[in-house]
């Protein structure tokens, strides 16, 4: 069996799971994402994790996961890396707009050459470091996702939402610490435990607004 029918299977297998439906358009994407970032890893150290069958279920459907939880239109991932959950959820919903932000050049021509590669119109790379960044108009939610702790993500991402704007963290362990951290200025309106298919371990989603 070929890597990438590998990679199929795995990916038809944790959609299931999910109770996820993509189109067989969107889940070729999901796969040439996945062989892309394989073919860069190996030249400009994306991310640790190597095996592209880890990855499918480490990075393509662990970032999957959230797409019950995102009714928003007007998305910024920040510290995204090589596009990180932005760039699946993208795929899998082109009707929504993504802004990955990332401060390295690397990680942004990759994400570059993905969105031409795999056809994105509704993908913006962009090279920031995150509190440099002035959007025209404010989003309706910031993404992270092994980013900061919340008390760093929303100090160096308060700009980047208005009032009605939330910020949607996924994390490993549920990040009890880092919760009674958050100021008074904002309000943790809920938490949500999530299961990855095939993924060992614990993963969390924190849903935080301005107060």
């Amino acid at each position: 069996m070929s890597l990438q029918q590998e990679l199929h299977d795995i990916l038809a297998s944790g959609i299931e799971a999910l109770c996820v439906d993509l189109s067989t358009h969107q889940k070729n994407q999901l796969v040439e994402y996945v062989l892309l970032m394989d073919k860069w890893n190996k030249a400009y150290n994306l991310t640790s994790v190597r095996c592209p069958k880890q990855m499918m279920v480490k990075h393509i459907l662990d970032s999957l996961a959230i797409m019950p939880y995102l009714p928003q239109h007007n998305i910024i991932d920040v510290g995204t890396g090589p596009g990180l959950p932005g760039m699946p959820l993208a795929i899998a919903f082109p009707d929504k707009q993504f802004t990955l932000l990332d401060s390295l050049g690397k990680r942004v021509r990759f994400m570059t050459q993905c969105v031409h590669t795999l056809k994105l119109e509704n993908v913006t790379p962009l090279q920031s470091r995150v509190e440099a960044h002035t959007p025209e108009k404010a989003y309706e939610i910031v993404l992270s996702r092994a980013f900061a702790s919340l008390k760093d993500m929303l100090h160096w991402c308060q700009h980047l939402v208005d009032s009605e704007g939330q910020f949607l963290a996924l994390k490993g362990q549920f990040p009890q610490d880092e919760i009674e951290e958050v100021s008074d200025y904002y309000q943790v309106i809920k938490t949500e435990n999530l299961t990855v298919p095939n993924l060992v371990g614990e993963r969390h989603l924190v849903w935080i607004k301005k107060a």
